[in-house]
């Protein structure tokens, strides 16, 4: 059968020292999509002054549209744990989008262009090694005042969860 490299959209490059994963050709494929492949790329996935709410703006989106962005953008988290944070909060405005979510979700792509090189390695070596690390936001949200938390697991170095 030969040497894997492709599956379920993960490109999957496997060398001496370890093995590379990302969604190049995917990211590729959903700026073609959604007509962002002409955009210019952004260096962060969000701005930290964007506050996104439910009020303040009259104008909505079509909210089939929207949730295809979303659902693309949560495939990617497979390989691109960096856009987890911004996809989710994004993700929350499913049900009625307006103009701040959708260019919210632009700049994810933009972000994405400038970066599609990027994925997860995850070298050979012996070992075993498990790390955690967590962090909470306690009643942080705008919209619901609800608590945001998040983990991050390791497997010898490896970013598995």
């Amino acid at each position: 059968m030969g040497e894997l490299k492709f599956f379920l959209r993960l490109q999957i490059k496997q060398l001496e020292d370890g093995t590379f994963t990302n969604q190049q050709k995917y990211i590729h494929d959903m700026l073609k999509k959604f007509v962002m492949e002409n955009s210019k790329p952004m260096f962060t996935p969000m701005a930290t002054n964007v506050k996104l709410t439910l009020e303040g703006e009259v104008d909505s989106f079509d909210s089939t549209k929207y949730r295809g962005m979303i659902g693309s953008l949560l495939y990617l988290t497979a390989s691109r744990p960096d856009i987890m944070y911004s996809v989710c909060l994004c993700a929350r405005f499913q049900e009625n989008p307006k103009m701040s979510h959708v260019e919210a979700v632009k700049r994810i792509f933009r972000y994405l262009k400038g970066t599609m090189h990027l994925g997860l390695w995850y070298p050979k070596f012996t070992g075993v090694d498990i790390m955690c690390f967590t962090d909470s936001d306690h009643g942080g949200s705008l919209i619901d005042q609800k608590s945001t938390s998040g983990v991050c697991a390791f497997f010898r170095l490896c970013l598995t969860s």
